[in-house]
């Protein structure tokens, strides 16, 4: 069936920080309405597609509602693929450097959004998804530093748990609620300064140094596991390209005072997944040290995940360099970075072909639509990387609660590095 678009357009509006993004309206000839609007991130690799053409968000506007709706009106695609393939050829860059991924990948959201309410089906089958998916684990940040705290709070970006054996989704989900609330208890003992601060992304924020973090978090790890029998693995977001300073080549750990040279870096990063039991380490390197990330799968084995970002910024032809040298052994998948929805799943197929654990993840700037949980469907995501609180994260762990409700489950993704 082919779904033809009668009409685009789009209104300023503003993601969870308050940003403006645009929130793009394409309606079909049969008068049904798709939507999205996409998200911003705060730490932003230098690799990603540029957000907005020259002009700002005015021009991002005045592009979709003059010659986007113009070239798009009567347009008919029966494929995700088809449709992305004349975004590309009106952008005609190749990265989306005139039209921005803010419009890109809103038109792209819209088009699937369209065609799955035209289909009446849900947008993950529309993506070529199963009728009966494989769910992802969700990863959730509950403890936060960095630039999402304004660096007010420990020097690691984040601190994230994921649960390992609850049967379901909505079990995963409920669980990884209850650690979040119970960090925010031992915090309350442990940090006279604690105030319930979160940040960008609901995460609690601490005057506590990095270490005694790590002591609080699993402190409330052994609280839920005794109350509920819900085991968790912990990991982390270093966000090394934020701390990179690249002309004295150092990790600069602003609040500790620390500098730390590659070496001594990575020897930081082993210690830490050591004294601490981590399973996940996220973007510990800064983003062109592909030798680096795979000496880091060296030293730490296969029971832990050490998973690009910045490093590949959802892009195939950083994915493809980064499997043939084994540059980590995870890979992020964050559309906004590469501007459509067909980019982003051969992203993630190339990488799961090869091996690669693939995670799906919000920005810190979210917007509240639900459509990356059924990319994460579409794509067998390995993990679903939200923060369990604020609505604009919520919403997207309800879809998957939802989906697995109305359309069943086969389960969820094993956990082959931990457990």
């Amino acid at each position: 069936m082919e779904i033809e678009i009668a009409r685009v357009d789009a209104v300023v509006t503003y993601d969870s920080r308050g940003r403006p993004t645009l929130d793009v309206m394409m309606v079909s000839s049969n008068g049904n309405v798709g939507r999205y609007a996409s998200p911003s991130g705060a730490s932003v690799g230098v690799y990603e597609a540029p957000p907005l053409p020259d002009g700002g968000i005015l021009a991002a506007r005045k592009l979709v509602v003059e010659e986007v709706n113009r070239i798009l009106r009567g347009f008919r695609y029966s494929s995700q693929e088809e449709f992305d393939s004349m975004l590309r050829r009106i952008d005609g860059t190749g990265r989306y450097e005139r039209l921005g991924s803010v419009v890109s990948l809103g038109l792209s959201f819209a088009a699937a959004d369209l065609a799955s309410k035209e289909l009446g089906i849900p947008m993950y089958r529309w993506l070529g998804g199963p009728e009966k998916p494989v769910f992802p684990r969700p990863l959730c940040n509950v403890l936060g530093g960095g630039k999402h705290a304004l660096n007010r709070s420990i020097d690691i970006q984040e601190i994230l748990v994921t649960p390992l054996n609850p049967p379901s989704y909505r079990d995963a989900y409920v669980s990884a609620v209850e650690l979040h609330r119970e960090v925010a208890k031992v915090l309350s003992e442990k940090d006279h300064f604690f105030n319930g601060g979160r940040n960008d992304e609901g995460a609690w924020v601490t005057t506590l140094s990095d270490e005694e973090a790590f002591e609080a978090v699993w402190e409330a790890v052994d609280r839920v596991r005794s109350d509920l029998g819900v085991k968790f693995a912990v990991g982390v977001d270093m966000a090394a390209s934020s701390m990179w300073d690249p002309n004295d080549k150092l990790y600069i750990y602003r609040r500790n005072g620390l500098y730390m040279d590659r070496e001594e870096q990575i020897e930081y990063v082993v210690e830490l997944v050591r004294k601490y039991g981590l399973s996940y380490v996220e973007d510990p390197l800064h983003e062109d040290d592909f030798p680096g990330f795979s000496l880091l799968v060296k030293r730490l084995g296969k029971n832990v995940l050490i998973v690009g970002d910045d490093l590949y910024v959802t892009n195939l032809s950083r994915i493809k360099l980064g499997l043939s040298e084994r540059a980590g052994n995870g890979v992020i998948i964050k559309p906004n970075q590469v501007g459509d929805i067909t980019h982003s799943m051969e992203s993630a197929r190339e990488a799961s072909k090869a091996g690669f654990a693939v995670v799906v993840s919000h920005r810190s700037g979210e917007t509240p639509y639900p459509h990356l949980a059924h990319l994460a469907l579409a794509v067998g995501a390995d993990l679903f990387k939200v923060s369990p609180v604020y609505g604009e994260r919520v919403v997207k762990h309800n879809e998957l609660v939802r989906m697995e409700d109305l359309y069943g489950s086969e389960g969820l993704k094993p956990m082959r590095w931990a457990g």
